[in-house]
């Protein structure tokens, strides 16, 4: 993206901050024994308000002119994350999380940017209505993880299936080829940040980081009041 728009900037830095602050509740809570009610309230909301990230994520990739290859460097990184949390969380590791969800979204994006805003809004419509039915289904494979078809006993630390979040990603498609796709905010004011830029612009190094330092830090901080 050659002229950066402050609100999508905004967009992905808020649901990073949030998405943070939730990891590291989460963390209080495993690690420390910490009492965190993640059910409703604040904490609840933060760890929804990664669908934000998923939409602006289906606007940027309008402006990409790489998007296979960020697809493949994510699928890279994907695989990258399943084999530490394999070590680290054995049976909770993340077989289908956030970034495998956005490597596939790259590559479907190849095909969903053919589509016009009326087909792409009748698959939102149709995910939407057919999600219930696949998250109530069972099945014996993990084979069906990615599209959100479930095992009995399934767990994992960070689960996003193409049904239902796929919907939002094509919701931030649409909104690119609505209104984003002359390069320009949508707002008459603008509230640029160069620290807001930045953080954007390595948002995928600080997801695949910070909760390893998160969890790091803590751990340290048990052992040193341990000892």
């Amino acid at each position: 993206m050659t002229k950066r728009i402050w609100e999508i900037d905004f967009l992905r830095v808020f649901a990073i901050c949030m998405m943070i602050a939730y990891h590291f509740a989460y963390d209080l809570n495993v690690i420390l024994g910490v009492n965190v009610n993640f059910i409703s309230g604040f904490w609840y909301w933060c760890s929804k308000v990664s669908g934000i990230f998923i939409f602006v994520s289906g606007i940027s990739a309008g402006f990409s002119r790489k998007v296979l290859q960020n697809g493949i460097k994510l699928l890279v990184v994907a695989v990258g994350i399943s084999a530490v949390t394999y070590f680290f969380l054995d049976d909770l590791f993340i077989r289908f999380g956030v970034i495998h969800f956005l490597a596939v979204c790259m590559l479907l994006y190849l095909l969903l940017q053919k589509l016009n805003v009326w087909v792409l809004g009748s698959l939102v419509v149709g995910i939407a209505l057919l999600t219930p039915a696949v998250r109530q289904a069972s099945v014996s494979t993990w084979l069906l993880l990615p599209l959100g078809f479930t095992y009995p006993g399934y767990n994992s630390v960070d689960y996003f299936p193409l049904f239902p979040y796929l919907a939002v990603f094509i919701l931030g498609i649409i909104a690119y080829k609505l209104y984003y796709h002359k390069g320009r905010s949508i707002f008459p004011f603008n509230l640029k940040s160069r620290l807001l830029e930045n953080i954007s612009r390595n948002s995928l190094l600080i997801y695949v980081v910070h909760q390893p330092v998160l969890m790091g830090l803590l751990l340290l901080y048990k052992y040193l009041v341990k000892n």
